[in-house]
């Protein structure tokens, strides 16, 4: 079985917005046995909306449309669906009085008659209920292919596609089992792990297809497998990833279906009863970023601080003048004293902090651009550690992000 994602907005055509909402339906189909067979991103145009619509239906059986839901005069995707079904809009008592509900909840203003379009919808339609907004879910079909057309917010969507989408799919179509597996490696590089597992790669059977995966300071293996008996496929990739993962030894930090590689430091510091700050330059607060987003951090993750101009290293962090006079900015002895000072503000056990050169210019210092110094406070001492990352900026920061956990995880 295969499925088309439709992303709908002039915003991710003009690369004014970047499309999550596809990355993350595609995982979930994935995960139920469907093959993502096209990912397509239109205009906010009737005639748009109409052809992709009409072309997806030859070839596929689930098409998922996200965007263009709103009250707003330039979101046209429910008459769209109406034009292609050849359906009409009717207001539906439910949805208004949840639209109703959400207003008297949030706003303090009057219910506006532009919110109230939400109420109409496709007579043909199956609504799915948006607990998080105002724009519900809409579930049609035609010609043996299901269209499902959800609000472009991500939040609403994500919500909308466990609650609603996968329980139905789930029980509309027979499917294939897929299971994959994908394991974490943090420290070398794409084509030294293609080099080291080279054997392995070369025997694996003809149902496991393997993706490298590899991003700034880590890569990742992916290993899937699509059959009719879920227990041999299960096992067959079980089988293939414990040879590689002895292969790789000290590289592999863990899996990405278990947790991230933040979320295994979380777990534990938590069981350890133990805690984190962090002190950023460089990444400018991307390593406390990491871990925020995940629920629970002020379990284990005390706080963070920026002090990006060494003039705030020093007010703000207090350290020592004539240390940066002597060692500059961006050095080992200055990057210890940050996670030592990080330590002792937030009370923690461990502190990370980052200082170096993400270019383009210098800045500061005269060291070349791509050098980060990562120092580690822990318990019973500091360390830190030097390297280049090369260029651009973002590349620079991004790894400095992922050896900076790698280190903590390994230390930990």
């Amino acid at each position: 079985m295969q499925a088309q994602i439709i992303t709908i907005g002039d915003e991710i055509l003009i690369g004014q917005i970047v499309d999550t909402n596809s990355a993350f339906i595609a995982k979930q189909l994935t995960k139920i046995g469907i093959k993502v067979y096209e990912i397509t991103s239109i205009q906010d145009e009737e005639k748009h909306i109409l052809h992709a619509l009409t072309e997806a239906e030859k070839k596929v059986q689930l098409v998922i449309v996200t965007g263009g839901l709103g009250p707003t005069k330039d979101d046209i995707t429910k008459q769209s669906f109406c034009n292609f079904f050849n359906d009409t809009l009717i207001e539906n008592k439910k949805v208004y009085e949840h639209v109703k509900q959400l207003y008297k909840k949030y706003t303090n203003g009057d219910l506006l008659p532009e919110s109230m379009h939400q109420a109409l919808v496709p007579s043909k339609a199956t609504i799915l209920q948006n607990d998080m907004g105002t724009a519900p879910g809409l579930w049609m079909e035609q010609n043996n292919t299901v269209f499902v057309s959800l609000p472009g917010v991500p939040y609403e969507m994500k919500q909308l596609i466990k609650k609603e989408v996968i329980p139905r799919i789930v029980k509309r179509f027979n499917r294939p089992y897929i299971y994959q597996k994908t394991l974490l490696t943090y420290g070398k590089g794409e084509s030294e792990i293609a080099k080291q597992i080279a054997d392995w790669e070369n025997q694996l059977p003809k149902q496991i297809k393997l993706a490298y995966l590899p991003s700034p300071g880590r890569v990742r293996l992916r290993l899937m497998a699509t059959g009719k008996d879920e227990i041999v496929i299960r096992n067959l990739v079980e089988k293939q990833i414990k040879q590689v993962a002895k292969l790789l030894k000290d590289s592999v930090v863990g899996f990405e279906e278990d947790a991230s590689i933040e979320e295994l430091i979380a777990k534990k510091l938590v069981a350890n009863g133990q805690s984190l700050s962090v002190i950023e330059s460089c990444t400018g607060g991307e390593i406390a970023t990491q871990f925020i987003q995940h629920a629970g951090a002020s379990s284990y993750f005390k706080g963070s601080m920026v002090p990006y101009n060494s003039t705030y290293k020093i007010k703000v962090l207090g350290i020592d003048k004539e240390l940066i006079d002597k060692f500059t900015v961006v050095s080992n002895e200055v990057a210890q004293e940050m996670a030592l000072r990080g330590q002792q503000l937030f009370e923690t056990h461990y502190c990370i902090a980052t200082t170096g050169v993400a270019g383009p210019t210098q800045g500061e210092t005269q060291d070349e651009v791509g050098t980060v110094y990562i120092a580690l406070a822990t318990p019973t001492g500091v360390f830190s550690k030097k390297f280049n990352f090369g260029k651009p900026r973002e590349r620079v920061i991004k790894r400095g992000v992922n050896k900076a956990l790698e280190l903590l995880l390994k230390e930990l």
